[in-house]
C-alpha cells in the first residue's frame, strides 16, 4: 500500500488530530504511508498503526510503542496520548470498520489502473485455505500474485492482507471466513471481487450463523461482485446452488460428483503415498493432472482451483504444472514419514465436513499400505472436539462416531468435549476398536504404548480437531517420541516393510 495521509483520512471518514488540534481531511498533508499494522511490534518508518480495542488488550495502550518504533501515524477511536500527539492521529468511531474502509479504498485505487490486479474471493466450509493457497500458486505461474497469509480472513486479517499488497500484482487471491450473520457482507464489501468462489457448505460456525443456514451466508459473497464479475460455485450442494441463484443471476459451476457442468473432475488413482491423479474437464477441454491429494475430497479442491485459474486466463499446461508443484499449507493434509508411520497432520481446524473428508482420505491411504507379512496397516485417529456447532453439535459428534465405526479404524484417541456423543455413535455402529479419551500428551503417549503392545506398530495416524484442542502438541509429542526411542516401539517395521500398493478392491 502507498496512500497519502489525506487520502487515508478521506477513505475512513475520520478527523485528523495534530499537536495543533483537530483538523479536517482537506488540511491533511500529502505524506505517504506505506504499510498498515495492528501489532505495535511490527511498526516501522512509514507505517500506520491501527489501535484495535480487544477483550484482553487494548491497542490504544500500545500506540506509544508503535511511534517509538517508527510509526508515522495512528488510527484510533480516541487520542491514545496524554495531550498533544507526537504523530498525526486519525480519529474514527470504530477502528475495525475504518480498517475495512481503508482496504476497500486501496482495492479501488489499485483496480482502477489499466493493469491493476484481478481480485479473487474464496470462501467455503472446508478447504478454503487450501484452495486459496493452491490457486495463488497456480496463478503465480501466470503473473505476480498476492494472497492473505494462511487464514487471516476476518475483519482484521483480510484488510491487513489487502493493504500489504503493492498494487502492481496481476492477481489478489483472498480468503473470506465468517462466523456471524453480517460478516460476509462486511468482507465482501471491502473485497469487491472480480471472481468469487464458494467451494462448499456444511456445518461450521453454525453456533453464530443462526437458522438461515451456512449456504445463505456464504452465498452473500456474490452480492458484492465487481461489475462484470464472475460468480463460481460448486454444483454438488443443492442448498448452496439455491441460495447462490437467489443472489446472482449468472453462475459458473464446477463439480466433483459427475454433474455435467462447465468444469468437473474425477479422482483417477493414487500416484504416491500423498498424491493422486485427477481428470479435469475445463469448459470442454480434458486434461489429467497430478496434485498433492488423495481421494474425492481432493477432486473438489483441484477442480475449484483449476476452474478459477482457467477463467482468469491460465492455460491447461500452467494449471497442470502449478498443481503438480503445489505445496499445501501447514497443518492441512501435511503428510510425513516418522518411522513406520505415515503421519497426516490436518490439525489446524475441524468441522463435520472437513473431518469426514480427512477420514475418507486417511482410510484410503491406510488401505494402500501393506506390510511384508501381507497385513493392511492400521488407521489410528487422534481427533478433537469440533467447536462452534451450536445446537447441532451433539448430533454431528454422534454421527462422527458412527462414521468411525463404519470405517473400522483401529483406534480413536479423543480430546475435548462431546466425548459421550462420540462414544454413543461408536456403540451405535458396533465399533470394536480402541477408544480412549486423552487429556494431553502423557495420556496420549501412554495409550499409544498400549496399542503398540497389541501389535499396532506402524500404519497411518491422522490428527484432526478444532484449534482449541491444540492437537499440534500431540503431533509434536508423537513425532518426538518415535524419533527418540532407540527401540522405536511405535515403529517396529522398517521403512521398506510398508509399501504403496495403490487401489485395493477390498479396502475398508
Amino acid at each position: 500500500m502507498r496512500l497519502s495521509l489525506d487520502a487515508i483520512v478521506r477513505a475512513v471518514g475520520g478527523e485528523l488530530l495534530r499537536s495543533g488540534g483537530v483538523q479536517s481531511a482537506s488540511q491533511a498533508d500529502g505524506e505517504v504511508l506505506s504499510s498498515v499494522i495492528t501489532d505495535s511490534r511490527r511498526a516501522s518508518p512509514g507505517s500506520l498503526f491501527v489501535a484495535v480495542p480487544g477483550e484482553r488488550v487494548d491497542g490504544h495502550d500500545f500506540a506509544a510503542d508503535a511511534v517509538a518504533s517508527g510509526a508515522a501515524a495512528i488510527l484510533a477511536q480516541r487520542n491514545p496520548f496524554d495531550g498533544s500527539p507526537p504523530v498525526p492521529v486519525i480519529l474514527v468511531r470504530e477502528s475495525v470498520s475504518a480498517l475495512g474502509r481503508l482496504a476497500h479504498a486501496w482495492r479501488a485505487l489499485a483496480g482502477s489502473r489499466e493493469d491493476g490486479p484481478h481480485v479473487v474471493g474464496v470462501t467455503g466450509t472446508a478447504g478454503k485455505t487450501t484452495v486459496k493457497e493452491l490457486l495463488a500458486q497456480v496463478l503465480g505461474r501466470v503473473g505476480r500474485t498476492a494472497r492473505n497469509h494462511l487464514n487471516l480472513n476476518n475483519q482484521i486479517g483480510l484488510p491487513l492482507s489487502m493493504l500489504a499488497t503493492d498494487g502492481a500484482e496481476r492477481f489478489w487471491v483472498m480468503e473470506a471466513g465468517i462466523s456471524l450473520p453480517g460478516d460476509m457482507d462486511e468482507l465482501g464489501a471491502m473485497l469487491e471481487p472480480d471472481l468469487a468462489l464458494v467451494l462448499n457448505v456444511g456445518s461450521g460456525h453454525t453456533q453464530g450463523l443462526g437458522d438461515r443456514g451456512v449456504a445463505h451466508y456464504k452465498a452473500r459473497l456474490f452480492a458484492h461482485l465487481a461489475p462484470g464479475g464472475i460468480a463460481m460455485v460448486s454444483a454438488d450442494y443443492p442448498d448452496l446452488v439455491r441460495e447462490a441463484r437467489g443472489v446472482h443471476p449468472e453462475l459458473v459451476f464446477f463439480s466433483a460428483c459427475g454433474r455435467q457442468v462447465e468444469y468437473r473432475s474425477a479422482y483417477v488413482r493414487p500416484t504416491g503415498e500423498t498424491s493422486g491423479l485427477f481428470r479435469l474437464w475445463l469448459d470442454g477441454e480434458s486434461v489429467d493432472v497430478e496434485a498433492p491429494f488423495r481421494g474425492t475430497f481432493g477432486a473438489e479442491n483441484v477442480i475449484a482451483v483449476a476452474a478459477a485459474a482457467h477463467r482468469l486466463g491460465a492455460s491447461s499446461g500452467e494449471i497442470s504444472e502449478g498443481l503438480c508443484r503445489a505445496a499445501l499449507p501447514t497443518q492441512r493434509f501435511a503428510c510425513s514419514r516418522v518411522g513406520s508411520w505415515l503421519v497426516i497432520d490436518d490439525s489446524y481446524n475441524a468441522n463435520p465436513l472437513s473431518t469426514v473428508r480427512m477420514l475418507e482420505a486417511a482410510t484410503e491411504m491406510a488401505a494402500g499400505l501393506e506390510t511384508q507379512a501381507g497385513r493392511f496397516a492400521p488407521l489410528v485417529c487422534v481427533l478433537g472436539e469440533m467447536r462452534e456447532l451450536g445446537n447441532v453439535a451433539q448430533i454431528e459428534h454422534k454421527r462422527l462416531g458412527e462414521i468411525l465405526a463404519e470405517l473400522r479404524v483401529r483406534a480413536v484417541f479423543w480430546k475435548g468435549g462431546h466425548c459421550e456423543d462420540i462414544e454413543a455413535g461408536l456403540r451405535q455402529g458396533r465399533y470394536e476398536g480402541l477408544f480412549m479419551p486423552v487429556a494431553g500428551e502423557e495420556s496420549f503417549l501412554a495409550g499409544l504404548e498400549g496399542l503398540a503392545s497389541e501389535g499396532a506398530r506402524g500404519g497411518v495416524i491422522l490428527f484432526k480437531g478444532s484449534r482449541a484442542n491444540h492437537l499440534e502438541d500431540l503431533v509434536n509429542a508423537f513425532q518426538d517420541r518415535v524419533k527418540r526411542e532407540k527401540r522405536a516401539p511405535f515403529a517396529a517395521f522398517s521403512q521398506t516393510d510398508i509399501q504403496n500398493c495403490g487401489d485395493r478392491p477390498d479396502a475398508v
